[in-house]
């Protein structure tokens, strides 16, 4: 109790470095339990601890209380790194950890635990807390503020707040869930510090170079890739959160320098599958933070920003199993020292301090409503099951389809969530549909209904008074208040069909597992001449990818055609056995298994319709190389998700080489190179006039380019013009449907005063507002559909249908007959949308403009995807025509040998 006597005679109190007590005033600790500078040689906050210093400290607080901590790797980053949770209680917890574990599963599924026995887990079971730090890596004072956080429950003698904590709850620390985005800051950051740590935003160490330290190896925003489970360090946090189901989840931030600190509750709008008593118990950790930070004499702000509408983060994922998801965001020193704009010294002591007293509020609300919270949280999954029981859906069918890759993805991704998916053993009937042995059933009557609902249906409906007032802000010029995408459908984003019913299928069938690929297998004739790769499925651009890199010598159709009866789509792959080593065979069935295709083997090479294998619609795809831009204006986001797709999607190497290089570098032993999204400047600036011939001169040698979403606006620049497209002004759209461009004010010269107009409407009026040459609106993120012209080669194996994440405000006219092909349009106006929130006038602007475009250019091929097709490797529906731009372009370009 002296530690909270001493809290109520402090309404404020300062950082003072030599001492641990600093980071709660009055603490009497145990000394026993070794601090931060018995370890590390520095008190906390007084640098920015590294992620190996991280797992020493909390391993030296494992072996000085062994009975009150335990450690758990969870996952491996990209570079080997471990990655660690830490479990925090008494000692009668920890012993009995597996038990409360358990006993949360048994929570956590209501259709076999009865409302008495639930009552008796509650009665003593403790509350999990899990406490995450850090995802991204510039996002420094989180870590530090974990491992004071530890110390703290362990250390702190004659403390009844966190005597109670630890008898009644459990508490969960991630310290650090981005160990590679944190060791490459910390790299920059202490290579650019001088004398002294510098308060300076104009000082090299305030200033990340490329790619910064917010994202992992692999570039990726971990705080994006909670519902698409890309990248190992979500993958395993995933599965352990679900062992533990904890009742709150905090995932720990910073943001800019001038602002305060926020927690919850959340920005409109949320999702509507968040529970009513959810929302309201976002309120008690608020109301609990704001006591101590008022205790203090901290600023705070809630609401205002960060909304509950997009399921991909860390503060919403929790949600949709039972949790309290939250974020806490403090102002960042990005360093040790930071002037903010009123020119207040901000120390990263400060923040690091901040980010302990919410941890600690966040535990303690736990422990006082414990009960509550787990009550709460049986009543969540009670009534999902319930819900699914009764809603207008009760069963989504993944039926087998041409692209069973991505099927079989899409229920393996399911299940990594949690959510219980049957694969059918025989062929079934449900609501007047019939459906084949192999289809995947997915009954909402379950815990995880709302997961389901959020993932799986093609639209989450976003809230009709929040988007009226963004119309509103939107007629004024101001910026929308959408955090992040309006749309995330899985089936769409994967282009697999998914059928629903409105009553339970009664069908034998099996448990899915966690596996992402399903075993592909080689058939057909023994005695074979050919093997046949049928294409259309990520899994047949694996093995041709595996092919080429084993030297196998294949080919690939342009056009589709007939053999012995059966279709095989344009791009299939061909193998010839006389071209080929002897363990041919051995090695198709082997690569088949592990890659999911299926290779048929056959014994004649007579076609009845379409091609012959020898015919000039039939293309060699040889051994590859693939570069790409790198370092400024690149987006290091596209850059990394990009490399991600090709080399760990597909297993294809991808040489980065930065832009200084690009300049003048001999670029003939490579194949493809790939430009993805920039962040700021210009690839044209970047390169210069030089570098632009160099890239040029290569391409009309038989080089490939690859444009990605805004380097559109690098190849059909009227300057480059690589590319016969250009990006287009917004159209005013009148009242008479009559669209036009954007208008612009006309000075005559030598005048000080222009020609007076008449504004008759407020469509005119609006039309007055618009800049000279003024974008369309900025789109947020929305789903919409596109058309593949079935006769490009690029299209071979693609669906008709395609799904496109739209961002931003780039459209593009059509590229004209006989100067370039629109190998995918966007559909038109009515069948556009097919998920989120799209702006009137953007909808009728791109209705048929290209998303896929083609140019040849001398002996080489210019390709652009006018919208990011990789984007947080989201898209998995546009991964064949991403690969087709390489391998099959490369293909086609005819450089001199």
């Amino acid at each position: 109790m002296r530690s909270l006597l001493c809290l109520l005679l402090l309404p404020l109190f300062a950082i003072a470095d030599d001492h641990p007590s600093a980071y709660w005033p009055g603490a009497d600790y145990d000394p026993a339990i070794p601090t931060v500078k018995d370890v590390l040689g520095f008190e906390a906050g007084e640098r920015i601890t590294t992620p190996s210093d991280i797992l020493r400290y909390v391993e030296a607080l494992q072996a000085a209380a062994p009975d009150r901590v335990t450690i758990t790797e969870y996952a491996r980053s990209w570079q080997h790194r471990p990655l660690i949770y830490v479990v925090i209680s008494s000692p009668e917890n920890i012993a009995n950890l597996d038990t409360i574990k358990a006993n949360m599963q048994r929570l956590g599924n209501p259709a076999e635990t009865t409302r008495a026995e639930a009552d008796a887990i509650i009665a003593d079971q403790p509350a999990v807390t899990w406490l995450s730090y850090a995802v991204h890596g510039n996002e420094i004072s989180p870590a530090d503020s974990a491992i004071v956080t530890a110390y703290h429950l362990l250390a702190a003698r004659n403390d009844e707040r966190v005597n109670r904590i630890l008898e009644d709850t459990v508490v969960v620390i991630d310290p650090l869930q981005n160990p590679d985005g944190r060791a490459r800051f910390i790299h920059n950051y202490e290579g650019d510090l001088g004398l002294e740590p510098d308060p300076d935003r104009l000082s090299a160490e305030h200033n990340e170079r490329w790619p910064g330290g917010r994202s992992n190896h692999y570039l990726f925003d971990l705080n994006r890739d909670w519902f698409k489970l890309t990248q190992p360090e979500t993958q395993g946090r995933v599965r352990e959160i679900l062992k533990f189901l904890p009742v709150a989840f905090v995932d720990s931030h910073e943001m800019g320098s001038d602002t305060t600190y926020y927690f919850s509750p959340e920005a409109i709008p949320y999702n509507p599958h968040i529970a009513t008593d959810q929302r309201a118990n976002l309120e008690l950790f608020g109301r609990t933070n704001a006591h101590w930070f008022d205790r203090f004499g901290i600023d705070y702000f809630t609401r205002e920003i960060f909304d509950a509408f997009y399921p991909g983060y860390g503060a919403s994922w929790p949600t949709y199993f039972g949790s309290i998801a939250m974020t806490y965001e403090q102002a960042s020193a990005r360093g040790l020292v930071v002037r903010q704009y009123d020119g207040n010294l901000m120390h990263y002591s400060e923040t690091v301090r901040n980010n302990v007293i919410t941890s600690l509020a966040t535990a303690e609300t736990v422990q006082v409503n414990r009960r509550k919270l787990l009550e709460d949280f049986y009543g969540y999954r009670l009534s999902a099951i319930e819900e699914g029981q009764s809603g207008d859906i009760r069963t989504y069918m993944v039926p087998t389809q041409s692209d069973q890759d991505g099927a079989d993805k899409l229920a393996g991704l399911m299940t990594m969530h949690g959510v219980e998916v049957r694969r059918a053993t025989e062929a079934f009937r449900a609501c007047r549909e019939d459906y084949s042995a192999g289809s995947y059933i997915i009954d909402l009557a379950q815990p995880t209904k709302r997961l389901i609902r959020t993932l799986l249906d093609q639209d989450v409906p976003i809230d009709g008074e929040f988007m009226e007032e963004q119309e509103r802000r939107r007629a004024k010029d101001l910026y929308a208040e959408i955090y992040d995408v309006t749309a995330w459908s899985l089936p769409l984003m994967m282009n697999v069909d998914i059928d629903t019913c409105e009553s339970a299928v009664s069908v034998n069938s099996e448990p899915v597992s966690e596996r992402l690929v399903t075993p592909g297998g080689l058939s057909g004739d023994d005695a074979a001449v050919s093997y046949l790769v049928p294409w259309g499925e990520a899994s047949a651009v694996r093995l041709a990818v595996a092919a080429l890199r084993d030297d196998i010598a294949i080919k690939s159709t342009d056009k589709a055609f007939t053999h012995l009866g059966n279709r095989y789509p344009a791009g299939t792959v061909i193998i010839d056995a006389a071209d080929n080593r002897d363990d041919l065979a051995a090695w198709l069935s082997a690569t088949a298994k592990e890659t999911g295709a299926e290779v048929i083997a056959v014994s004649d090479t007579w076609v009845t319709d379409g091609p012959n294998f020898g015919s000039n619609n039939v293309v060699r795809l040889s051994s590859l190389k693939v570069a790409m831009a790198w370092d400024q204006p690149t987006s290091s986001l596209s850059a990394g998700n990009t490399r991600f797709v090709i080399e760990q999607q597909f297993g294809l190497p991808v040489t980065p080489i930065r832009l200084q290089q690009l300049k003048s570098a001999n670029l003939q032993r490579y194949h493809v190179l790939l430009l993805p999204q920039t962040s700021s400047g210009s690839y044209a600036t970047a390169l210069g006039e030089g570098g632009i011939a160099n890239i040029a001169d290569w391409v009309r040698d038989g080089g490939v380019v690859v444009a990605l979403g805004n380097a559109t606006r690098f190849v059909a620049h009227p300057d480059i013009d690589w590319l016969p497209v250009r990006r287009e002004e917004a159209a005013i759209v009148t009242e008479d449907d009559e669209e036009k461009p954007a208008p612009a004010a006309e000075e005559e010269d030598g005048k000080s005063t222009v020609a007076g107009s008449v504004i008759d409407s407020l469509d005119a009026y609006r039309a007055a507002l618009m800049p000279e040459e003024a974008s369309p609106d900025r789109v947020p993120g929305v789903l919409v559909r596109a058309n593949t012209d079935p006769d490009h080669w690029l299209a071979a194996g693609v669906a008709p249908e395609l799904h496109v994440l739209v961002r931003g405000s780039d459209i593009y006219t059509p590229a004209r007959l006989g100067k370039g092909t629109n190998v995918v349009s966007f559909a038109d106006a009515d069948s556009l949308l097919a998920s989120g929130y799209l702006w009137e006038e953007n909808l009728a602007q791109l209705a048929y403009k290209p998303f896929v475009v083609h140019a040849g250019m001398g002996r080489g091929e210019v390709i652009a995807f006018t919208q990011d097709p990789t984007v947080r490797a989201y898209l998995d529906g546009l991964n064949v025509i991403l690969m087709n731009a390489i391998l099959r372009a490369a293909a086609h370009a005819r450089p001199v040998r």
